[in-house]
């Protein structure tokens, strides 16, 4: 497993995305070079369509500002549910994870509307594991060899028994292949479930109701173009909805900011990378329903 990508500048190296196809994943990393002046890692971090695992295996750790207030962390794993949160830290060195919710649920050990709004420790999910992990992360020569590391610890937690029910599945996919854009109504109908359970069982498998989710995929397609520098009224139109100001309100619920500081947030070297690395990965792609 190589990385398809491998960078460096005075400030910082890069390497991935590394695909994890059999987990429905991708892996980045990236590490603070140390150079003089510069603030480290500094990232304001949105909602996404995915499940972020964060993994830090530098010395000094993560400084995390969520729902939950400011904590040091050394790696953390956010779900569909986060509020915007802001990340600091000095010289890391980190791997991070994407990986669909719906594969996410069989990975976590808990269901995903339990992950809550902020970011929970890795500690807390995986207990000494995940202190291991990091020290062999630490220890790694290459970004390869931690690649390999990361992607053999996730296949480790998965319990190929706990997986969504096909109708969450179906709901989640008709999701991201309209961009968000569904008509919620007609989703139960679909997969012949009532209003009421399909709501239930996306909530609980997938971290939102599927009106929430529909709202955040059609958030983050509207990010890529907001991030390309198209005017907020285009990037509206295009994305379904219903004038600027209705774009705004989202950005604002997903972002905690407006679009044109959304935009200028992608502008350090590392939020860039970040953005290019993952491209449409996961949150534009469709799980195939079924078992």
């Amino acid at each position: 497993m190589e990385a398809d990508d491998h960078r460096t500048d005075a400030r910082w190296d890069f390497a991935g995305p590394v695909l994890a196809a059999p987990l429905d994943a991708a892996i980045i990393g990236y590490g603070d070079m140390g150079y003089t002046g510069d603030s480290g890692l500094d990232l304001r971090v949105a909602g996404a369509a995915v499940v972020t695992v964060l993994i830090e295996f530098g010395e000094r750790g993560l400084s995390v500002e969520d729902a939950d207030g400011r904590r040091a962390l050394g790696g953390f794993v956010a779900g569909l549910p986060v509020e915007p949160m802001h990340v600091r830290g000095e010289r890391v060195r980190c791997v991070e994870v994407r990986m669909s919710p719906t594969r996410a649920y069989s990975m976590l050990g808990i269901a995903a509307s339990d992950l809550g709004r902020g970011a929970v420790a890795l500690e807390d999910l995986w207990g000494e594991r995940a202190r291991r992990l990091r020290e062999q992360l630490a220890a790694g020569s290459t970004w390869d060899e931690r690649f390999a590391l990361t992607k053999t610890f996730l296949a480790q937690c998965e319990r190929p028994t706990r997986t969504p029910d096909p109708e969450v599945l179906a709901g989640w996919s008709r999701i991201l292949d309209s961009g968000g854009r569904v008509r919620i109504g007609e989703l139960a109908d679909s997969v012949g479930w009532s209003h009421k359970r399909l709501w239930s069982r996306f909530e609980s498998q997938i971290g939102l109701t599927p009106k929430r989710a529909a709202m955040l995929v059609r958030f983050r397609s509207a990010v890529d173009g907001l991030v390309s520098g198209r005017p907020a009224a285009d990037v509206a139109l295009d994305c379904g909805y219903s004038d600027q100001a209705h774009l705004c309100r989202d950005v604002s619920a997903f972002a905690a900011r407006t679009p044109g500081a959304l935009r200028a947030s992608y502008l350090p070297p590392i939020a860039r990378y970040r953005h290019r690395a993952w491209g449409r990965f996961v949150q534009y792609a469709a799980v195939p329903p079924g078992r």
